[in-house]
């Protein structure tokens, strides 16, 4: 009995981890994506800033002449 007991108990911990695992995987995936967003948003906003400086503004300056 107790040899049943401890395979059903082993067998629901396997499950328990392999959902951990499944959800560490998912919060990942999704944080990774959220990253991508936030700097796509960067992008563009610099994008837009640059575009919208009057000529000459908002490039590289060579301060080592």
């Amino acid at each position: 009995m107790s040899d049943s007991v401890s395979l059903a108990t082993s067998i629901v911990s396997m499950q328990a981890d392999t959902t951990r695992q499944a959800l560490s995987v998912a919060m990942l995936k999704q944080n990774a994506n959220a990253e991508q967003g936030i700097v796509a948003m960067l992008q563009q906003s610099a994008e837009q800033t640059q575009a919208t400086l009057p000529a000459g503004q908002g490039t590289l300056v060579d301060r080592t002449a």
